[in-house]
């Protein structure tokens, strides 16, 4: 079964052969997010540990940094609700937005063309259309469209990582986690299996285990991207 591992104080364990991959925002002419762009693929492994603590020289696998910096990785409670208890729901002519804000981890995908929350308000395919692939590029999952008839939209995502670049932007993000790959926190317990997640890796965040948008304030840069 593939697995991640939330182990205590340290690293993520990830098991059974999870594909890892590197992935970059790709943005417009106004620097709005509009696509994604896969740049790398990492060596297959059986098992591997990927760094939660952001100080590892060998990024984005784990060296054991956090044993040297104290490292505080205790889950938060908010990370241990399902998604239906963080949602808020905005409806609109032709297909619904579900928003858990507590998920968001900051990409950027949900600016353009004036923001998801107007664009699902109009009574217009063209930009509903829009506002559904917002939500489908969103990483956390923050967001999810729902059509009135066809129920809720979700990519197909195969069972994998990727380490998110925000080029642009000149940082690192969270680990993009794909496919309802099953999430264990330290004590045992299994979270919430979902399509799409973001994990924190900058060491920062106070949802722990999942990304909340820090790494933007710590301006958390793994080495990928140039500081120039």
């Amino acid at each position: 079964m593939k697995k991640i591992k939330v182990s205590k104080n340290g690293p993520y364990v990830i098991e059974d052969s999870v594909a890892l991959y590197e992935e970059r925002v790709i943005s417009d002419k106004n620097n709005d997010p509009i696509e994604w762009q896969k740049t790398k693929k990492y060596p297959p492994k059986k098992k591997y540990l990927l760094c939660r603590c952001g100080k590892s020289n060998n990024k984005p696998y784990c060296d054991n940094s956090h044993l040297q910096s104290d490292f505080d990785g205790t889950e938060s409670k908010t990370a241990r609700k399902k998604y239906a208890e963080l949602e808020e729901v905005t409806s609109g002519p032709i297909n619904n937005l579900h928003d858990a804000a507590e998920l968001c981890a900051g990409v950027g995908f949900c600016y353009r063309k004036g923001g998801t929350w107007a664009l699902i308000k109009k009574d217009s395919q063209e930009l509903v259309e829009i506002a559904v692939e917002q939500c489908c590029n969103c990483p956390s999952g923050r967001l999810v469209a729902e059509d009135h008839e066809r129920g809720v939209i979700e990519p197909e995502f195969k069972q994998e990582i990727s380490v998110i670049q925000e080029t642009d932007r000149g940082v690192s993000g969270p680990l993009w986690v794909k496919g309802g790959v099953e999430i264990e926190s330290a004590d045992g317990e299994k979270y919430e299996k979902r399509n799409r997640v973001t994990l924190c890796r900058c060491g920062k965040s106070n949802n722990k285990p999942f990304c909340d948008g820090m790494h933007h304030f710590a301006k958390f840069n793994d080495g990928s991207i140039d500081k120039h």
